[in-house]
C-alpha cells in the first residue's frame, strides 16, 4: 500500500449486512469490515435475517434505526483495523434496491446539525416520519400493482415506460399503499429516499438526490422520456402529483462526480478529510454490474438468497417478464436484470429433504453428488422424456406464481407433449432439476438480448461470471454452464460476497479520477487485473448439451404459462 495515495470507500447495505471496503486507485483492497444485522443487533430489534415480517399482510420491512447504528459500528471496525480514513478521497456504495425511507420535516436540520459526541441513532430519531423501510421481499401491494398496470393500460405498456411491469417490491406501489394505510405519516413526510440515497444523505449531511439507475426500480420513472411519469405520480399520490414529485426530488443524471463533501460528523468522529467527496450511491444490482469491466454479451449471475441475472446492453427492449434500468455510470447504456426470490433458499429446501443426510463436514455433499450424477434433464437413454420443474418455496416475482412445486415431462428432442407428473419423481432428481429450472428461466428471458459470440456458435453469453455464495458450489456452476452456455467460459468472481461493495468502491474511483469523457469501463478496464480476481470454474458452452436445453425451452415457457393460469399470485 502506498503511504500517501488516495483511498476510496465503498459500501453495501444489503438485507442482512452492512459491508465497507477500502481500496486504492489501482483497485487493490486495503481493508474491509462488516456488520451482521442479526448477529450484532438481532436481539435489540427482534429481526430475523435482517427484517421484520407481518405475515398477515405480507409486509417485510426493516427498522431504519438499525441501519444508523450499523453505519457507526462498521466505521468503528474500520478504525480498529487502523484504516487510514483521513486518506479517503471519495465515497460511494450500493444498497438493497426498492427499499424506501421517509424523512420528516425536521430531517434536513437534524442532518445538518450532527455532532460527534452522540451516535447517529440518538441524533436522528426525529428525522423520520416512518421508522421502517419496506424490503424487497415485501408482497403486500398486489392491489396497487393492479392499479399501476390499469393506469398504463397493460403490463407491456407499463414496462415500456418504466422498464418493468408492476412488482410488489417496487417503490411506487409501496408509496401508494403506505399513503393509503398511513395517511398522517405520508402527510408528515417531507422527502422520500431510496435506501441508496438515504445512505448517501447520511454522509452528505443533507438529503441526497436519487441515482439515475436506482430510480428505475420504482415503477415511477419514465425511462424513454427521462423524467417522472405524470400518470403514475398522479396514481401513487392519490391525485396530488406535484406533492409527490416534491417529496421525491430531482434525480441526479450523472453517476459520477461529487455531490458535496462529507459531513462534519464523520470528519470529527472518524477523522475523514473535510475534502472527502460523496459520489452518488446506487442499487445493489447496478453495483454488481460494476464489480468488473463487462464486455458486450458478458453476463453476471448473482447466486445469493435471491438469484439475479445481469447484462449490460445498448438496446432498450423492455418486457413484462424482466427489468431494464438505466446503466449506473454510462448514459445510453441499459442494464438488463432478472430477479428471483427463489434462489439460494429454494436450493437449500431441496437439499434438506434428500435421502442419506449429508455429513457434518459438507452439507452440500449429497446435493452435489445427485446433481452431477443426474444427466441433463434426467434423459438417461433414447426415448426418455425430459424432466422440468418449478420449485417455488416463496411467491415468485417472475413468473408471478404463488409458492408451490410443480413437475412436468416433455419429449426431450422436440419439447412436445408437455404433461404434468402425477407422482413426484425421486428426490435425487430434484437436485439437478432445481438448478436447471432456475437457469432455463434465465436463458428463456435473456434470449432476445444475446447473439452468436462468433461464427458457428448459437446465440449465448460470451463469459458468464458468478458471484455470491452459490458460486462456490461446483455442481451449481457446472449445471449453469450446461444450460446458459458461455462461449468463453464460466468464471467465479473471487470477491464473491463483496461484489456490491467493491462495485461501489470502483464507482468512487471512477467518479473522482475520470478524465473528461472517460467512461467507467475505460478507466476500470485499464486498472482491473484479471489474475487473482476471477477463476474459471466451467468450460461453459458444450456442443450438444447446450442444444438439448434449447430443445425444451419452449416447453419450459409453456409449463410456466399453464401454472400461471391456476397459481397466479393474487
Amino acid at each position: 500500500m502506498t503511504d500517501n495515495g488516495p483511498l476510496y470507500l465503498g459500501f453495501d447495505l444489503s438485507t442482512q449486512q452492512l459491508k465497507a471496503i477500502v481500496i486504492q486507485s489501482d483497485l487493490s483492497i486495503v481493508s474491509s469490515a462488516k456488520v451482521d444485522f442479526d448477529q450484532d443487533f438481532g436481539a435489540k430489534y427482534k429481526i430475523k435475517k435482517g427484517v421484520l415480517v407481518n405475515e398477515e399482510e405480507g409486509e417485510v420491512f426493516a427498522p431504519v434505526a438499525l441501519w444508523l447504528e450499523s453505519l457507526d459500528l462498521v466505521l468503528q471496525r474500520l478504525q480498529e483495523q487502523n484504516t487510514p480514513l483521513s486518506r479517503i478521497k471519495g465515497i460511494s456504495g450500493s444498497c438493497q434496491q426498492h427499499g424506501s425511507v421517509y424523512w420528516s420535516h425536521e430531517a434536513e436540520q437534524l442532518l445538518g446539525g450532527l455532532t460527534e459526541d452522540k451516535p447517529l441513532v440518538d441524533q436522528l430519531t426525529g428525522a423520520f416520519s416512518h421508522p421502517f423501510a419496506p424490503n424487497w421481499q415485501d408482497h403486500s401491494t398486489q392491489h396497487e400493482c393492479d392499479k399501476f398496470e390499469e393506469t398504463m393500460g397493460t403490463a407491456e405498456r407499463l414496462a415500456q415506460a418504466t422498464g418493468s411491469a408492476a412488482h410488489h417490491r417496487f417503490t411506487g406501489t409501496q408509496i401508494m399503499r403506505l399513503r393509503r394505510k398511513l395517511p398522517e405519516m405520508y402527510t408528515s413526510t417531507s422527502r422520500i429516499s431510496l435506501v441508496s440515497s438515504f445512505l448517501a444523505s447520511l454522509f452528505l449531511g443533507s438529503i441526497a438526490p436519487m441515482d439515475i439507475s436506482d430510480v428505475c426500480g420504482m415503477n415511477l420513472w419514465d425511462i424513454p422520456s427521462n423524467n417522472w411519469s405524470a400518470p403514475l405520480l398522479d396514481l401513487a399520490s392519490g391525485g396530488s402529483p406535484d406533492d409527490l414529485r416534491a417529496k421525491l426530488g430531482e434525480v441526479r443524471q450523472d453517476g459520477g462526480g461529487s455531490m458535496g463533501n462529507v459531513s462534519g460528523y464523520f470528519v470529527k468522529k472518524y477523522n475523514f478529510s473535510p475534502d472527502c467527496g460523496v459520489a452518488p450511491f446506487t442499487g445493489d444490482n447496478p453495483a454488481t454490474i460494476l464489480a468488473l469491466p463487462l464486455r458486450p454479451l458478458d453476463a453476471i449471475v448473482s447466486l445469493g438468497t435471491s438469484t439475479t441475472f445481469l447484462m449490460s446492453t445498448p438496446v432498450y427492449k423492455p418486457d413484462p417478464s424482466y427489468h431494464f434500468f438505466n446503466h449506473p455510470t454510462t448514459p445510453g447504456q441499459y442494464m438488463f436484470m432478472l430477479c428471483y426470490k427463489n434462489g439460494g433458499l429454494a436450493r437449500e429446501k431441496v437439499r434438506d429433504v434428500l435421502p442419506e443426510a449429508s455429513s457434518a463436514g459438507d452439507v452440500w455433499e449429497k446435493f452435489n453428488k445427485f446433481a452431477l450424477e443426474t444427466p441433463p434433464l434426467d434423459v438417461r437413454k433414447e426415448g426418455d422424456r425430459a424432466k422440468l420443474g418449478l420449485y417455488f418455496y416463496l411467491p415468485e416475482i417472475v413468473p408471478n406464481i404463488r409458492a408451490g412445486t410443480w413437475r412436468y415431462t416433455c419429449d426431450a428432442k422436440t419439447g412436445e407433449g408437455l404433461e404434468e407428473v402425477k407422482e413426484p419423481w425421486g428426490k435425487e432428481v430434484d437436485a439437478r432439476a432445481i438448478i436447471e429450472s432456475q437457469a432455463l428461466s434465465m436463458r428463456l428471458r435473456s434470449q432476445k438480448l444475446v447473439t452468436a459470440p462468433r461464427e458457428g456458435l448459437p446465440a449465448q453469453p460470451g463469459r458468464v461470471y458468478l458471484v455470491g455464495g452459490g458460486s462456490l458450489n461446483p455442481a451449481i456452476t457446472r449445471v449453469l454452464g450446461d444450460v446458459l452456455g458461455g462461449a468463453d467460459g464460466v468464471y467465479k468472481l473471487d470477491v464473491g460476497g463483496n461484489a456490491c461493495a467493491l462495485g461501489g468502491a470502483y464507482k468512487a474511483v471512477w467518479a473522482f479520477e475520470r478524465g473528461e469523457g472517460e467512461t467507467f469501463d475505460e478507466l476500470i478496464g485499464k486498472r482491473w487485473k484479471e489474475e487473482g480476481a476471477i477463476q474459471r470454474v466451467d468450460e461453459g458452452y458444450k456442443e450438444g448439451v447446450f442444444e438439448k436445453y434449447g430443445n425444451v425451452l419452449g416447453a419450459f415457457e409453456k409449463m410456466e404459462e399453464e401454472i400461471l393460469k391456476v397459481a397466479k399470485n393474487t
